[in-house]
């Protein structure tokens, strides 16, 4: 998961001379970076050992740490998933996947085939991921929203065939199928009650109320 990054706001326009146009503040370029650049800063030290980034669209994003509750929910998650699979498919929890030059980022969790040689010398591709789930535990919009209207689309631009967005502040699942040029062609959102079946993985049924936590029944 991931939130927003902060961009500075635009620099405000002079009050408009009488008879006069007034002038918009300047387009400014941003320089993005590729994955061997961003690698490189690493074993220069400009990016630390212990900081949480990843490479979206050739930016550098700061992650958030990740809080117990959302580290538990992940491993909860992958570790149930994983007892439902079969032995040709691996469970892989918040590492990256290599989408493009521009692109690595570290999903909550990857179901991925398990290949012969392992993924020790190089991370997944879009060919060896069959399905992303990333989480949303807090109640901020401006998390949600990036990971469903910005990251959820950078996976479906770059043929994963298919993300959930684990949505706990609305108590759904949310799925995107179809991936394209411009991001994914379907969104659904799927609740308790439901079962969900991924595109690329037939055989595996999964009930919408195991994915999620035990609804609060007001006892606390």
């Amino acid at each position: 998961m991931t939130t927003q990054p902060k961009v500075p706001a635009a620099p405000a326009a002079a009050p408009a001379v009488p008879g006069t146009t007034p002038t918009p503040p300047p387009t400014l370029l941003t320089r993005r970076f590729t994955v061997a650049e961003y690698y490189r800063m690493a074993e220069a030290g400009i990016l630390k050992s212990d900081e949480r980034v990843e490479l979206i669209e050739g930016e550098i994003i700061v992650m958030p740490p990740i809080g117990p509750g959302h580290a538990w929910d992940v491993d909860l998650t992958g570790d149930f998933i994983t007892r439902r699979l079969e032995s040709s498919f691996i469970v892989r929890n918040q590492n990256p996947i290599h989408l493009s030059d521009g692109a690595e980022p570290q999903p909550d969790l990857a179901i991925l085939l398990r290949r012969p040689e392992g993924y020790g010398a190089a991370h997944p591709t879009p060919a060896d991921v069959l399905l992303v789930i990333d989480l949303v535990i807090e109640v901020s919009d401006s998390s949600l929203e990036y990971d469903r209207n910005v990251k959820a689309h950078l996976y479906g631009r770059n043929n994963i065939v298919e993300t959930w967005i684990k949505n706990l502040p609305e108590d759904c699942i949310e799925r995107f199928t179809e991936p394209g040029p411009e991001g994914y062609g379907q969104h659904s959102v799927h609740r308790r009650g439901e079962t969900l079946t991924p595109v690329s993985l037939p055989d595996l049924e999964l009930a919408v109320g195991d994915l999620l936590p035990p609804p609060d029944d007001g006892k606390n």
